[in-house]
């Protein structure tokens, strides 16, 4: 992959636009990113319905384009982020119905569960969450524009869109208008053509309804967006973002819908990440991890996904049990555009990818007397704008491997968010940041210099800054385990270091070898320092 940089063009607010290149799903081809208003970033990423509790695959799309709206931030944008809720669906109806409470009890329900697991997971970057019901009076109002100009028709209390008259219908998925097969049932009898599909469905006996022209009944899921997106972002925004098994029919409707009512393009970028699946991974880094960009096919994302349908969920659980930072680690790892192959093995290898910055950061605090995470009033600074954290290295050898990193970081960033690229370049910075420690004897004082030291705190902030783009290692993970098992893991760890130590006393390194094997074999790693013998989980 090129990591070439192409050349800066500047912004009237003075702020730079980078060379920023994003695929777009729509022509099919990787773009300059160019905003519609210099310097402002509009963005609309389609939300769950929700009706049950998340799982894990709910959360690809919210961890990619939080840490994109972090990235174009870090660029000097001015992002507004939208992320719908559908809080009215016949899902929703049929769970009400189920458990014997009302809709908008269940949404209320399952938007908290939803709302806990994204912070949990370090999604704290969405500017509005507008739920549909929220929105009736502006959903039936473009319903209305829609009559107005033909593009729609009222049938015996329902409203559907007449696909015959779009004529650039399936441009973003190269479906025909026969695929798009819209409502059955006895809603089919009234429509003009089968590819027709629903905007307004009349009331049934015992459903919730709201008022309209067309008499008491609820909205079709496409019109939602089509109708918040527009209120929160114009009838035309930058970006339009997706699951890929939402391309058809839901954003190809979305498209639909609103270029017939505006005649102006909805979205000038579509981006549609690849969805989870489980299975067996790859080692955690390998090439595949990082590079690969391969892009599915609609049916291909629709038939393998996770999904609650089919029985998946326990998010909250492995947030229990993994931490919400190794989540969004495992995400980031693979490019947003290729599936992610999802296994609990596979998390628990990349959860141990992950431990080696947690030790990297013991031994930045021992080294620094300092912890690596910065709290309010801290007088150290996180490089917020990409401008703040470029240097000249000088003539020291690591920071030129710092910048180094940083500058192919940046580039691989800058080609279509590739999140996974940019991994692999954290991990050779930390290589190289512990390789330095190492060389300079950083952890012990009375080999070690204060210029070295600067050095190796300067490399840190990179670090520091280059991880906060990815969203992670923004504050101490707390531990997903109970206090109880902690301690008494602890102390039965400890008892094997204190027989290790007499059997290393009594010259009896056979039981001293052993000892640490087994321990190893457990998932246990030993370390001996001077000031003793410590331990660590992986």
């Amino acid at each position: 992959m090129s990591t070439a940089t192409a050349p800066t063009t500047e912004l009237t607010q003075g702020q730079s636009l980078m060379s920023i290149r994003l695929y777009n799903t729509l022509t099919k081809t990787k773009e300059l990113f160019e905003p519609i208003a210099p310097g402002r970033v509009g963005i609309y990423l389609c939300g769950p319905t929700v009706y049950k509790e998340a799982h894990i695959g709910h959360m690809v799309g919210p961890v990619i384009f939080d840490t994109i709206k972090r990235y174009l931030t870090y660029n000097g944008f001015e992002v507004n982020w939208v992320v719908n809720i559908t809080d009215v669906d016949d899902k929703l109806i049929a769970q009400s119905q189920e458990r014997g409470i009302s809709m908008s009890q269940v949404a209320t329900e399952m938007t908290m569960d939803y709302c806990a697991n994204l912070l949990a997971m370090g999604v704290d970057q969405i500017t509005s969450m507008p739920r549909a019901t929220e929105n009736m009076d502006e959903i039936v109002g473009f319903i209305e524009g829609l009559i107005e100009k033909g593009f729609a028709y009222e049938s015996d209390g329902d409203v559907f869109f007449d696909v015959q008259k779009d004529r650039q219908y399936g441009k973003l998925s190269n479906r025909s208008a026969d695929d798009q097969q819209g409502e059955g049932g006895g809603a089919a009898a009234k429509k003009r053509s089968a590819s027709d599909f629903a905007l307004w469905k009349s009331a049934k006996a015992g459903q919730p309804a709201w008022d309209s022209p067309w008499g008491q009944g609820r909205p079709g899921w496409h019109i939602e967006c089509s109708a918040m997106s527009r209120r929160l972002l114009g009838e035309s925004f930058d970006i339009h973002g997706g699951g890929l098994d939402l391309m058809f029919p839901h954003h190809e409707n979305e498209i639909a819908q609103s270029e017939c009512c505006h005649g102006t393009p909805m979205a000038k970028y579509w981006m549609h990440n690849g969805l989870l699946r489980s299975g067996e991974a790859g080692k955690v880094g390998g090439k595949g991890d990082r590079e690969s960009q391969a892009e599915e096919s609609v049916e291909q994302a629709a038939s393998g996904k996770m999904s609650r349908s089919a029985g998946a969920g326990g998010l909250r659980g492995q947030i229990e049990r993994h931490g919400g930072e190794k989540i969004r680690f495992f995400l980031l790892k693979t490019h947003y555009r290729s599936t992610v192959v999802y296994s609990e093995a596979a998390l628990d290898e990349a959860a141990i990818a992950l431990d080696k910055f947690y030790v990297f950061f013991e031994r930045y605090e021992r080294i620094a007397g300092r912890t690596f995470y910065l709290a309010a009033g801290d007088d150290r600074q996180l490089n917020t704008q990409r401008s703040e954290g470029d240097f000249a290295p000088s003539d020291s050898g690591l920071l030129a491997e710092v910048k180094n990193y940083r500058d192919t970081y940046l580039a691989k960033m800058d080609d279509d968010f590739n999140s996974g690229g940019a991994v692999s370049e954290l991990f050779n910075l930390l290589g190289a940041l512990n390789k330095f420690a190492d060389q300079q004897h950083l952890e012990e004082a009375s080999k070690r210099t204060q210029a070295a030291i600067d050095q190796f705190l300067r490399g840190v902030e990179t670090l520091r800054e280059l991880a906060a783009i990815l969203g992670l290692f923004l504050k101490p993970v707390t531990s997903t385990s109970s206090g109880g098992v902690e301690v008494v893991l602890d102390k039965l760890v400890q008892t094997f270091i204190q027989m290790r130590a007499d059997a290393r006393t009594n010259k009896d390194f056979a039981m001293s070898d052993r000892i640490r094997d087994d321990l190893t074999a457990a998932g246990i790693t030993l370390e001996d320092r001077k000031e003793g013998t410590t331990w660590r989980l992986g």
